[in-house]
């Protein structure tokens, strides 16, 4: 294992965890097929309201409710519909090293930037089967931003465990999805070749102040504009206007962080004009509980917009 960083593509600024459109379609899966030219022009819009790119396939992209070829054709679609505009970050997780290198093979035979990679997604791996799964996966040549998220997997990527998974070609960045801040700071001080991204919506600011260079989001597919501009005066140094759109923003925010979390971003698109639509099981959708709350949230935020665009 080698550590060559410095050709490597950074993974910083706003890439957006893509959400997946659906239309009705009693052949396909639970009725519902993949809209290939809606999710297109959703990728064209997010990166031409100032995000660097697309993440296709991860769990806001539902990956896990699609079929192997769906999969496929939306990170095509993905990579196609953003072409020179920006980067696609293509999500190759697999329940164990040959699937994800699987995916992450296919990912580049497609035209792919990147790809992002959790640990091994339907087992609570060790250490050393975590490094190989990385390993495996980096070995395909792309630049990989692996996924530290210990809610789902039951896997923690530590900052001492990701000393190690540093150490392997290719591997460039780190998702941080732990909920603890305070990892940032140590990730850099035990990692220093590695990125850290951001990928709590509801800790960005935190992150970035950190040292965090990157976001990977959840709610710029509601607030693209917005979110590329809070990125934008977070890391410039201007704090105080960063902080006074993070709060404006923020109620939205925390569901990504909550279970719920694409069901709540789907309906923030429907509420500003886009189309979020319904989900594939096992997502239902909202109880009327929780959509009223996601729906008084986003009007805090849209109403906290107006006011500083006024």
């Amino acid at each position: 294992m080698g550590n060559n960083k410095s050709q490597a593509l950074s993974l910083g600024g706003v890439v957006v965890a893509t959400a997946l459109p659906y239309r009705e379609d009693a052949s396909a899966p639970a009725g519902l097929a993949v809209d290939l030219d809606r999710y297109a022009e959703h990728c064209r819009w997010l990166v031409r309201s100032g995000c660097r790119g697309v993440g296709p396939n991860g769990s806001l992209g539902e990956y896990t409710s699609l079929t192997d070829q769906e999969r496929r054709t939306v990170a095509r679609t993905a990579i196609e519909a953003v072409g020179d505009l920006g980067i696609v970050v293509v999500g190759v997780h697999g329940a164990g090293a040959h699937q994800a290198r699987h995916w992450a093979e296919v990912a580049a035979e497609d035209g792919a930037d990147a790809l992002l990679c959790l640990p091994p997604t339907m087992y609570r791996a060790n250490r050393g089967e975590i490094l190989t799964h990385f390993e495996a996966v980096a070995g395909v040549g792309l630049p990989v931003m692996v996924y530290n998220n210990p809610v789902d997997t039951r896997v923690d990527l530590t900052p001492d465990l990701l000393a190690e998974i540093a150490r392997i070609d290719n591997v460039v960045a780190v998702k941080e999805f732990s909920g603890d801040v305070r990892r940032v700071l140590e990730i850099r001080e035990r990692a220093p070749g590695i990125e850290v991204v951001s990928g709590a919506d509801d800790l960005l600011l935190e992150s970035l102040l950190m040292g965090a260079t990157g976001w990977f989001a959840g709610f710029p597919n509601v607030f693209p504009a917005e979110s590329a501009r809070l990125y934008d005066l977070a890391v410039t140094g201007r704090v105080s206007e960063a902080r006074a759109l993070y709060e404006s923003l923020v109620a939205a925010f925390r569901w990504d962080s909550r279970t719920e979390f694409v069901q709540a971003v789907k309906l923030g698109m429907d509420l500003v004009g886009r189309f979020g639509g319904p989900c594939r099981p096992p997502r239902g959708p909202l109880g009327a509980d929780l959509r009223e709350r996601v729906q008084a949230d986003m009007a805090r935020a849209v109403a906290a917009l107006e006011k500083q665009s006024a």
